[in-house]
Order: structure tokens, then sequence, then C-alpha cells
């Protein structure tokens, strides 16, 4: 299946630049192109993430060897850093490793970020050769993506005291907000493709507490999006917004220029202000 040629053009010139062999493994087969409508043929339970964080291809390889498990990789095209950058952060369990950018390894899954790509290595039936093959198939994959991507500015306004850096999902969509935390079943927030929004959990001597930041392209979409919270998420906020949970926590929310904050359960009202104070609008 091929992907669209506009948006292929990028990664069919990686993919003519991968390996074909790595450690005895050898490619198996033609190769198979995606885009963000046929994607949902290959990985029909999660191709809805890729394309919230605006897919432009994929492409699917298989690496054999006789008597051992198939090797597949799988380079999805995100199009930006930032996106492929989000991909990453949906899922960021495993042991770091030095692959790519972030490069995570769990049992039969190596998966990293590198500049517009989104890399993922699954291993069939992982064994101790299967294993090491799998890792120096994502060493080979990352040595010819040539450049590094820059994480997206947002993150920049994340308080540092507490942040717990494996928790961090940047993302645009509310299917993926709605996946980390649940808000709503609807957009209230407003979030789209030209909305930039990152969830961050935070562990602090006062407890726990979540920090959500979303960064809109005009200031009349920022109003209304902290309008809607108010209404919908905040009914009973005060003239600080914030306001105490029906499960005893606390949440706040405040609106400065183009920037949505929103603290969602805090274990106080202190650590909802003190976790607000500290963003840096």
């Amino acid at each position: 299946m091929t992907a669209n040629t506009s948006h292929a053009d990028p990664l069919q010139q990686l993919t003519s630049a991968l390996p074909r062999q790595v450690k005895s493994w050898v490619v198996e087969g033609e190769d198979r192109f995606f885009d963000d409508k046929t994607i949902f043929d290959y990985i029909d339970g999660s191709g809805e993430v890729y394309r919230a964080y605006n897919l432009q291809g994929c492409m699917s390889r298989v690496y054999s060897k006789e008597g051992q498990p198939s090797i597949v990789l799988d380079v999805f095209d995100m199009g930006t850093p930032a996106d492929a950058f989000g991909v990453f952060t949906h899922d960021t369990d495993g042991e770091a490793v030095a692959i790519g950018q972030d490069g995570r390894w769990r049992p039969g899954w190596l998966n990293f970020w590198k500049d517009r790509y989104f890399v993922s290595v699954t291993v069939q039936e992982e064994n101790a050769q299967a294993f090491e093959a799998a890792l120096e198939l994502g060493r080979q994959v990352g040595a010819r993506i040539l450049q590094e991507g820059a994480r997206p500015k947002l993150l920049e306004r994340l308080p540092q005291a507490g942040l717990q850096a494996g928790t961090i999902r940047f993302l645009h969509h509310p299917i993926v907000l709605n996946y980390h935390f649940y808000l709503s079943d609807e957009n209230i927030l407003g979030l789209s493709p030209g909305t930039d929004a990152v969830l961050a959990t935070y562990q602090r001597a006062a407890g726990s507490a979540r920090l959500l930041l979303v960064q809109y392209p005009d200031a009349g979409a920022a109003r209304r999006a902290a309008e809607n919270t108010r209404r919908h998420y905040l009914p009973d906020a005060d003239a600080d917004g914030t306001a105490r949970l029906e499960n005893g926590r606390w949440a706040s929310a405040r609106l400065k220029d183009r920037l949505l904050v929103v603290v969602l359960e805090a274990g106080s009202r202190e650590s909802a202000a003190e976790l607000m104070r500290e963003t840096n609008y």
C-alpha cells in the first residue's frame, strides 16, 4: 500500500538509506507504506493516536533470520520534531537506552524519536540474539537520521521542582489528553492541530498534582477555552480560578495572553497556588 507521494518523499529518502541486513537478519518481502488514512489497515487499534499527532506517513519493514524470531521496523514520519516527540511521550515506559533521542527498551520493543521521526523496533518472541539485533538495528536507523530534533518550547514553561520527567505528555488532541487524564467527553479546551499542550505530574512534599499547559494560536481561542474550563470543569471556582473538587482535591485555571494554565487535582489549595505561581508565563 503506497502513501501519498507528496507526504512520502522524506520518508522514502530515509528508507532508501536504511540497512538491508543487521546481524544476519535480512529484509523479508517488500517495504509497506501507509498514510494518515491507510494507517488503520496496519495498526487499527492505535492508528488514531498517530493521526492525533499529524502523521505524514509510515514505513514498515520485516527482517528475518532462519530459526530466529522476526524483527519489525516501523518508521513514522510525523512531519515535525515536536510531533515525533509527542508520539514518543504517549508511552514512555521502559529502560533508557542510548539510541536516537530518549530511546526506551522494554521486553520485545525498542522505540525512540529523532528529528521528525518516531521509530519502533518490535521483536517477535525475544531472545538474546534477537535482542542484540534489535538494538543494533535501532542504532543504525538512528545514525541514518542525520539531524536531532528540538523539544517543544512549551516544555520550558514547566516548573522544574518535583517534575516527574517520565510523565510529560505533549499533545494536540482531546483523545490523547483523556487517555492520560480524563477531563470531559467534549473538547472543552478547544484542542486542535494548531494548539500545543503539555501535561505533567508533580510530586512534592505537599503531595502530587497534575499541571496542564495549553498554548493557543490566538487570543480568542484561548479566551473561549478558559471560559469553557471554568464553566464545565470548575463551575465553583472562586475569583482566583480555584475550586475544591468532589474528591476533595484542588484545581485551578488561569489565562495569561494565549497560555492557559490548569492545575489538576492538587493535594491542597496552597500546592495548587504554588504550581500556578511557578509556571513560566
